[in-house]
């Protein structure tokens, strides 16, 4: 049986004014500056220079001429809302100590070959028919940044059937891989796995008793030499020490990764440019937001004095409406965008300067072992604002100190008592955990219980599998392949 019922629902949506802003707040500085250019591009009313064009007015009368005769009275358009009382531009009230030393200079971008357009041009030195030339040109194009094949052969197959039409046998695709792709430069590019690519580039030296031995070793013992198991690998191979020392130097030598080398030079490096500094001035610090994310912007005058004229007039035409419309709707959207930028210069100043004193004496000190532990929800209670606000700051901002440039979100910790019951950051225990590693034997890498025993005389009473935890953080790996002969 169908019923009509009748609900009433409380509903917080945020308007789009809120979501514009939320996204303002997030944007680090280049790409504010971008979103910035953008918004002065599409909106004529959005002006920072301080000289209108002289023929402005005459372009927006010729847009809107109105060859007719019939006239509008101006009932419906408040014009004294958009006008201002103020003869002084905001402009030039504003002090600006921005020096031209701080001027933002052009970065050059590199110009050069692709990584994959190397690799094809490579194979013009080949002799190719048709298919066996798509064949090799598939491959390439195959082949991912780190320089790698992670596809299957029959899956190559395939594709090569459906997206180039060519029919071929998984033993073909083989056979030109090793016989062209993988001689390319850098050497090791096209290889399915780690190692093959070890192999590749090892056949491709100059051969000797230690090489030729490192080839047997990862053709026929590569999970052995992988997970270190030295003894038996001298076991296998009648080695002595020495030569399985001289055969891991020789491996260690090889790029696992040889796409990176060529890739990674071709890549456009980031700019990290900090949203705040952090000074120490007479032993206090001195917070100050990069002037960039400060610019000057105000309400075009063309436009507030075409208003003016608008006003004045006895009698209106429609063309001349329709054109004040226009410019209501680009006063409006302006006048947002400059009040949506000083409340997003407010929220980042107001959010770091919390910061910077819940942290105070790590930015007097420098001194990691200093840094409270600390977490979105205690500076969103202090400055009474949703954590959601303080992740978009302290996720996309840097801060230049006095040791270096940061990443605001690097200050955030979760805390963790000590043996006297003190609330410590776990910042502080990673930087300990890893200064033990680094001093360990690493004929013998202590493992984690022996990580976890360790720390817990250092006055840190951590379970084994925290210390596990936090050693995979620190990209550290387990005491057996840290091991060393």
């Amino acid at each position: 049986m169908l019923k009509q019922s009748l609900q009433y629902k409380l509903l917080q949506k945020l308007s789009p004014q809120q979501i514009q802003l939320m996204k303002l707040i997030q944007l680090p500085t280049q790409a504010f500056e971008e979103r910035l250019k953008q918004e002065i591009e599409e909106n004529p009313a959005l002006d920072t220079g301080k000289d209108e064009p002289e023929n402005f007015e005459d372009a927006i009368a010729d847009e809107y001429d109105d060859t007719g005769t019939e006239k509008i009275e101006a009932e419906d358009i408040n014009i004294d809302e958009y006008l201002s009382d103020d003869e002084i531009p905001n402009y030039k009230t504003q002090a600006n100590n921005y020096s031209v030393d701080d001027d933002e200079k052009s970065i050059p971008y590199a110009a050069g070959t692709s990584f994959h357009q190397s690799l094809k041009n490579q194979l013009n030195t080949y002799s190719f028919n048709d298919d066996e030339r798509a064949i090799a040109e598939f491959l390439v194009g195959s082949i991912d940044d780190s320089g790698y094949i992670r596809r299957e052969v029959i899956d190559l197959v395939d594709d090569l059937a459906f997206t180039a039409n060519v029919f071929t046998t998984e033993e073909k695709v083989v056979e030109i891989l090793k016989k062209a792709v993988h001689t390319l430069d850098p050497i090791g590019v096209g290889a399915r796995d780690l190692k093959e690519c070890l192999i590749i580039q090892l056949k491709a030296k100059e051969k000797n008793k230690i090489r030729n031995l490192s080839i047997d070793i990862l053709e026929n013992a590569f999970d052995h030499f992988v997970k270190k198991h030295y003894n038996k690998l001298q076991e296998k191979f009648s080695i002595t020490e020495e030569e399985l020392k001289a055969v891991n130097t020789e491996i260690s030598k090889l790029n696992p990764k040889p796409g990176s080398s060529y890739a990674g030079n071709n890549k456009i490096a980031e700019q990290i440019v900090p949203d705040f500094s952090i000074r120490i001035i007479d032993g206090e610090l001195d917070l100050t937001l990069n002037s960039r994310n400060a610019p000057e912007l105000h309400v075009s005058r063309a436009y507030n004095n075409m208003l003016k004229g608008y006003k004045e007039s006895t009698t209106k035409s429609k063309s001349q409406k329709d054109a004040v419309f226009f410019i209501k709707q680009k006063l409006d959207a302006a006048k947002w965008f400059i009040d949506a930028i000083k409340q997003r210069q407010q929220t980042l100043l107001v959010t770091m300067n919390t910061i910077m004193h819940y942290q105070y004496d790590y930015f007097l000190t420098g001194d990691e072992r200093k840094l409270k532990p600390m977490i979105l929800k205690d500076i969103a209670d202090k400055i009474n604002m949703d954590i959601s606000t303080v992740s978009r700051v302290a996720n996309s901002k840097y801060v230049s100190t006095p040791y270096g440039t940061k990443l605001i979100k690097e200050f955030f910790s979760e805390s963790m008592k000590n043996d006297q019951g003190e609330d410590v950051s776990t910042k502080e225990i990673k930087k300990i955990l890893e200064t033990v590693i680094a001093e360990e034997n690493k004929k013998k890498p202590l493992t984690d219980e022996k990580l976890s025993n360790i720390l817990k005389e250092k006055g840190y009473p951590i379970a084994r599998r925290t210390v596990a935890k936090y050693r995979e953080q620190l990209d550290l790996p387990v005491a057996r392949l840290r091991k060393e002969i």
